[in-house]
């Protein structure tokens, strides 16, 4: 069997994905580092408590901004800041393999403008969902797991559109989301629960609704599709 010896030894990745995942892997390795004493000092051990006060989602500023009618560029900013801010290391860690295998999947069908929509989309309607659908909440938004579930919508939708051509059952391309919810359920149970949840199943439903627009050929291939059975 004749191989390629010039080959990559790891498939190349969308420039798109490696823009989303920098941010975050910088951002991580500071403040790992920062944690650990290994720069910045004594005082570095402080950071990450920073780093979150800066760019974490707060829902009672929303709320306050929402009420007053001022929208200050702090406040809204945050709404897509969040995601590079983690609670831990591992926190971070999951959240970049997942963007990684996730954004290669989807980023291979979809233009890279049309990527970044549906992670900022995830992003801001999770930050929404978190700040809105839950009354008196006040724990702070962090981690990029509602944009990384924006692009399981988005997987999960390529997924429905190809079940859709072969006619078999769509509702099978909603097995991964289905899974994953379970085992969220089951962390929750054994091991309490945050209402970080609302977030993810919002980032989902925003990734999934958004690729009928942002999709090669959008809604229009997708009916032509559904026509044609």
């Amino acid at each position: 069997m004749d191989q390629d010896h010039n080959a990559a030894p790891l498939n190349p990745l969308p420039p798109i994905v490696w823009l989303m995942v920098l941010p975050m892997l910088a951002m991580e390795l500071v403040l790992s580092l920062a944690d650990r004493g290994i720069i910045g000092g004594p005082q570095a051990i402080g950071w990450r408590i920073q780093a979150v006060e800066r760019f974490a989602f707060f829902p009672e500023l929303m709320r306050y901004m929402v009420e007053t009618g001022t929208y200050s560029p702090d406040g809204l900013i945050r709404l897509i800041s969040y995601p590079l801010i983690h609670g831990t290391f591992t926190h971070a860690l999951f959240a970049i393999v997942m963007v990684l295998a996730l954004g290669k999947m989807v980023g291979e069908i979809f233009r890279w403008w049309a990527v970044l929509v549906v992670v900022l989309g995830a992003a801001i309607a999770g930050a929404l969902a978190y700040g809105f659908l839950v009354p008196g909440l006040r724990a702070q938004l962090m981690g990029a797991y509602p944009s990384v579930y924006g692009l399981i919508g988005a997987f999960t939708f390529l997924l429905w559109v190809r079940l859709a051509g072969t006619g078999t059952t769509r509702y099978r391309a909603f097995s991964l989301i289905g899974m994953l919810l379970l085992v969220q359920l089951l962390f929750g149970v054994l091991f309490g629960s945050s209402w970080d949840w609302v977030a993810d199943i919002a980032g989902f439903a925003a990734g999934f609704l958004l690729s009928f627009v942002v999709s090669p050929g959008g809604f229009g291939r997708v009916v032509a599709m559904i026509r044609q059975r």
